[in-house]
């Protein structure tokens, strides 16, 4: 497979008043293409940074990202706008930052059409593939203050959509959303996941959109620490299981972080003692007499 999104120990540092902030410190991701993927982390754990820089809001510091066979470090003006024009689809968190509210479901997903250049012939047919394909054909010529937060943010993915990008971006999709309506907007990235190929990358604080993807990227204080990957397995009796198994994210200069649950259930502080074998190495608490105490 062919990696759509890579990031190579990734920099991004913002200076304010003579105050510098990391937000991102050496970040590693490779999302294959059309793979369903979410970026979970805290707030300030650099998230929404990355996100930003693969969507040509923001240029890194320093490190490599690519997209698509575009380099974001070294785009160009003029490349730079056609590449958010044409090769990635974005959604805010804010539903109303993601239609024009003077606009009809169907005029919003036009206005996308228009900026791509899309023929005019063929975009009522593409209006109405989007509209059908994220449920929502019959809210068509509603304006956005006449939908409900979870149709609002099905019809912005339509809107994304419009230009069939390669990579679909999503900041928080859910974040203003409450469980039965979340449930239905991440269904709808499931959906165009498996039914378009499209690459989709969601960027959440939300733990529980991981049950909606294949894999879960866990990123801590601007690194990737760890990833959930889910699969559905056999067993010998013939039935199907969902199996998700975790990995802690190994990089370059060999440093991983621990997930915090594993630290405070074993009471690691400080240093920790390693063990080699032939096949695996341990990683145990140090304990002193005093803890013995």
């Amino acid at each position: 497979m062919t990696a759509t999104i890579e990031c190579h120990e990734l920099v991004r540092i913002f200076s304010s008043t003579g105050v510098e902030v990391q937000a991102l410190q050496g970040l590693d991701l490779l999302v294959e293409k059309g793979e369903l993927t979410a970026v979970v982390g805290a707030s300030g754990s650099g998230k929404s940074t990355l996100l930003t820089i693969l969507s040509g809001l923001d240029i890194p510091s320093a490190g490599r990202a690519r997209v698509a066979g575009h380099d974001l470090l070294a785009m160009g003006h003029r490349e730079r706008i056609e590449y958010r024009r044409r090769t990635v689809g974005f959604i805010w968190q804010q539903t109303v930052r993601n239609l024009l509210p003077y606009l009809t479901a169907a005029e919003n997903i036009s206005l996308a059409l228009v900026v791509a250049n899309w023929p005019r012939r063929e975009r009522d047919a593409r209006i109405s593939e989007l509209l059908a394909l994220l449920g929502v054909s019959e809210l068509r010529d509603r304006l956005p203050g006449q939908l409900s937060g979870g149709q609002q943010q099905r019809v912005a993915i339509a809107v994304a959509l419009a230009n069939r990008p390669d990579v679909l971006l999503a900041d928080e999709p859910t974040g203003e959303l409450d469980e039965a309506n979340s449930e239905m907007v991440l269904e709808a990235f499931r959906a165009i996941n498996e039914g378009l190929g499209t690459t989709v990358l969601i960027v959440t604080h939300d733990a529980g959109v991981s049950e909606h993807v294949r894999r879960t990227v866990q990123i801590r204080d601007g690194r990737t620490s760890t990833e959930v990957l889910r699969s559905t397995r056999t067993d010998s009796a013939g039935l199907e299981h969902e199996v998700a198994e975790e990995f802690a994210v190994l990089d370059r200069v060999g440093r991983l972080q621990l997930p915090l649950d594993y630290i405070a259930k074993l009471d690691m502080r400080d240093r920790v003692r390693l063990g080699l074998t032939e096949e695996h190495v341990t990683v145990s608490p140090v304990r002193t007499e005093k803890d013995d105490e």
